[in-house]
C-alpha cells in the first residue's frame, strides 16, 4: 500500500470525524429552524418511558400486545441519560425493536476516542439515516466524499436505527384484527373515529428520511385524513354510502367501504363556539415546530370564529396561568397580544392546566352553545399533582356537563402520542397533529372551526355478514375503537362523536362464498343527538348490486381509501398483508387523485416509503 494512499486515506477518516463533530453529540449548540413552513429539528434529548396500566379500559384491552424487547436488541441499543418516569406513559415496543420512541435528529451515539475506521453506512460507529447525510454534508453537493448515504434495505427500521432515530416518542401499540369466521361471529362493532394524528406524524417521519414506527400507524387515521365525495343526508344527521370491489392483492378476496357522511353545518348557522385554548409554555416547547407555531395556529383559529364566539387562554409550564379570559374573537388585537407574550419555560404541570381551562369551558357550556378545550402541547408532561387517573375521570365529568376536547400534537423527540389519543378519546373530541404551517391552517381552518358543532355523539356501527355470502372477514384498523358487539344498543357504554360536515370511513377485507347471490351484509348505525341521552338506529343493506365486478368500476373514492388502508397496514406490519406491495397501491392511489393536493402528497409519500423499504418483499 503507498503512502500517498494512506494519507488520502487518512485524510478521509480525519474530515469525517471532524463533520460527525458538527452533530449534536458534540456540540451544545442548539439547531434552530429558518422558517415554520419548514420542517424544524427540535432539541431532543432521550428519556425513559414508563408504562401505567390501563385495565380500566375494559375490553379495548384485549386488543393490547406488549411484544418483547429481545436481549440482542437490547444489546444494541446505546445508553441513554435516564431521566425521570413519566406518571402518563403506556409506550409498548413493536416486535423485534428496541425502542421506537427515539428522535428524528441525526444520530446522537457518543463519539468513542479511537473509533475505527467509518464504513459507508455509518458515521463514528452509529448508523446514519438519510436525512442525517444530508444534514452533516458540507457544501452544497449535500454528500460527503467517501461516505454514500445510506438506505435501509426493510420495510422497518433495523433495532439500532429504531432507538437512535425515534428515542422520546411514545406511541401504544394495539394487535391488528385477525379474519373472523363468519358462521361462528357474523358481527363486527366499532366506534366511529375522526382523528388524524397517524397520518401526519408518518408523514413527518417519511418526509424526514425514515419510516414511521409500526406502533404509530393506525390504519383508521390515515383513512380519515382525506375527504371521500359522499353525498350529504337528506334528512337526519348523516347516511352511509356502501361499495365493495375486488382486493388488487389477492383474487380471492374483496374488499367492502363503509362511508358516514355527517350533514354539513355551516359557519353562519352553527351555535356560537367558546374556546379555551390550554398551552403548553414549557422549556420542552421553545423550538420553532412547537410554542411559535402553536401561536400562529391559534391565530388562524381566530380568524375563522364568528362575531358571536368567545375565546379563552391558559398556559402550563411549572405554574399554571389564566392569560386571557373570555374574549370576544373579534377582539383580535387583544387576543394576538396575549399570544405573542408567550414564551416557553419551566416544567410541565398539564393536570393543573386542564383543570383551570375546564372550569373556564364548563361556565359557558350549554344546549345552545359550544364548549371546547383545545390542547397545544407536544405531549411531554408530567400530570403535576394530579394523577393521571383523577384527571381522566374529572375530563369524564365535563364531557357530561357538555365540554368537549381537541388535543393538537407539536414538535418530535419527546411527542406522547398515546397519551394525546387518550385524552382526546376521554374527552369525547378530536386528535390531531401539526407538523407545519400548512397543516396548522387544515386543522385550525377547517377541521377545527369548520366542524365544531356535534351532530351525533356516541356513534356506534355494526356490520352484520351474511354467512350465506361472506365467509370470513377482518375489519382494517380501528382496534383501539373496539366495541363489545353486546354494547351497541347499551347507550351507556361511550363510542365516537361526528361533527358537522365530518366524514368516517372503514374497509374491511372479506372473503366470499362461491355462487351466493344473496346480500353481502347490513350495516347499522346508532348514534345519540348531542345533547340527547337516548340513541336512535338506522339501518343500510350491503345489497349484491353494489358489489363490482372489478376494480375499475369502483368509484375513485373506494380505489383511493383503498389504496391509503393498505400502505397503512404494509407499514404497521399487519401480518395479513405480508405479501402485499406498496407498488400497487400507489398505482392505486395515483388514478384516484383526481386534482387534490392531499391525495397527490399522499403518493408521493409511497414513493419515499417505498425508497425507504428497499427490495423488501412488501415494498418492491
Amino acid at each position: 500500500m503507498s503512502q500517498s494512499f494512506l494519507k488520502r486515506r487518512l485524510s478521509q477518516w480525519g474530515s469525517a470525524l471532524l463533520v460527525a463533530c458538527t452533530l449534536p453529540a458534540c456540540t451544545s449548540s442548539k439547531p434552530t429552524a429558518e422558517g415554520l413552513s419548514a420542517v424544524p429539528q427540535a432539541d431532543y434529548k432521550p428519556r425513559v418511558a414508563t408504562r401505567d396500566d390501563a385495565a380500566q379500559d375494559g375490553a379495548k384491552d384485549e386488543r393490547r400486545e406488549k411484544a418483547p424487547a429481545g436481549a440482542v436488541a437490547q444489546a444494541m441499543r446505546p445508553v441513554a441519560p435516564k431521566a425521570a418516569p413519566h406518571e402518563f406513559a403506556e409506550r409498548e415496543l413493536d416486535d423485534g425493536s428496541a425502542g421506537e420512541g427515539a428522535p428524528m435528529a441525526e444520530p446522537s451515539a457518543v463519539m468513542m476516542a479511537a473509533p475505527p475506521p467509518p464504513s459507508p453506512a455509518t458515521l463514528g460507529g452509529a448508523p446514519m439515516s438519510m436525512e442525517a447525510a444530508k444534514r452533516a454534508a458540507p457544501g452544497p453537493s449535500k454528500s460527503m466524499p467517501g461516505l454514500p448515504m445510506r438506505k435501509p434495505a426493510q420495510d422497518r427500521l433495523a433495532p439500532a436505527d429504531a432507538d437512535t432515530q425515534h428515542q422520546g416518542n411514545t406511541f401504544e401499540h394495539w394487535k391488528p384484527n385477525a379474519f373472523t369466521e363468519t358462521a361462528k361471529d357474523a358481527l363486527s362493532t366499532f366506534a366511529a373515529d375522526v382523528d388524524t394524528a397517524s397520518y401526519t406524524v408518518a408523514r413527518r417521519y417519511l418526509q424526514q428520511g425514515n419510516l414511521p414506527p409500526a406502533s404509530a400507524v393506525r390504519v383508521e387515521e390515515f383513512v380519515n385524513y382525506f375527504k371521500y365525495r359522499y353525498a350529504p343526508p337528506e334528512k337526519g344527521a348523516f347516511t352511509v354510502h356502501l361499495e365493495a370491489a375486488p382486493s388488487p392483492f389477492d383474487s380471492k378476496r374483496h374488499f367492502v367501504r363503509v362511508g358516514v357522511q355527517g350533514k354539513v353545518v355551516s359557519r353562519s348557522q352553527r351555535k356560537p363556539a367558546h374556546l379555551v385554548f390550554l398551552i403548553d409554555t414549557s422549556g420542552s416547547m421553545a423550538s420553532q415546530d412547537k410554542l411559535p407555531l402553536a401561536k400562529e395556529a391559534i391565530k388562524i383559529a381566530v380568524k375563522n370564529l364568528n362575531e358571536n364566539d368567545t375565546v379563552a387562554i391558559v398556559t402550563y409550564a411549572g405554574s399554571t396561568r389564566d392569560v386571557l379570559s373570555p374574549t370576544p374573537a373579534t377582539d383580535v388585537k387583544r387576543i394576538h397580544a396575549a399570544l405573542d407574550g408567550l414564551e416557553s419555560g419551566g416544567g410541565t404541570a398539564m393536570g393543573s392546566g386542564m383543570e383551570m381551562a375546564y372550569k373556564h369551558a364548563v361556565k359557558k357550556a350549554s344546549g345552545q352553545v359550544i364548549s371546547r378545550v383545545v390542547v397545544l402541547t407536544d405531549g411531554d408532561a408530567n400530570i403535576g399533582s394530579v394523577s393521571p387517573e383523577s384527571m381522566l375521570e374529572s375530563i369524564r365529568k365535563y364531557v357530561a356537563e357538555g365540554v368537549t376536547l381537541t388535543t393538537v400534537g407539536f414538535g418530535m423527540g419527546n411527542y406522547r402520542d398515546d397519551m394525546m389519543e387518550k385524552l382526546a378519546d376521554k374527552g369525547n373530541g378530536n386528535s390531531f397533529y401539526v407538523d407545519s404551517y400548512k397543516e396548522a391552517k387544515k386543522v385550525f381552518e377547517t377541521q377545527l372551526t369548520g366542524t365544531l358543532e356535534v351532530i351525533a355523539k356516541d356513534v356506534k356501527l355494526q356490520v352484520e355478514f351474511n354467512p350465506a355470502s361472506v365467509s370470513r372477514y377482518r375489519l382494517v384498523g380501528y382496534e383501539n375503537r373496539d366495541v363489545a358487539d353486546k354494547d351497541f344498543r347499551d347507550d351507556k357504554v361511550d363510542a365516537g362523536e361526528i361533527g358537522a360536515g365530518h366524514n368516517v370511513t372503514a374497509l374491511y377485507e372479506v372473503e366470499l362464498v362461491k355462487g351466493a347471490r344473496e346480500s353481502l351484509a347490513t350495516v347499522r348505525v346508532r348514534a345519540k343527538p348531542p345533547n340527547g341521552t337516548e340513541a336512535s338506529e338506522q339501518a343500510f343493506p350491503l345489497e349484491r348490486s353494489l358489489l363490482r365486478d372489478s376494480l375499475e368500476a369502483a368509484s375513485p373514492d373506494f380505489r383511493f381509501a383503498l389504496a391509503v388502508a393498505a400502505t397503512a397496514d404494509v407499514l404497521r406490519g399487519n401480518p395479513a398483508a405480508e405479501g402485499w406491495s406498496l407498488a400497487t397501491a400507489q398505482k392505486l392511489a395515483e388514478g384516484a387523485v383526481g386534482g387534490d393536493a392531499d391525495r397527490a402528497e399522499f403518493v408521493r409519500l409511497v414513493t419515499q416509503a417505498r425508497a425507504l423499504s428497499g427490495a423488501s418483499a412488501r415494498g418492491r
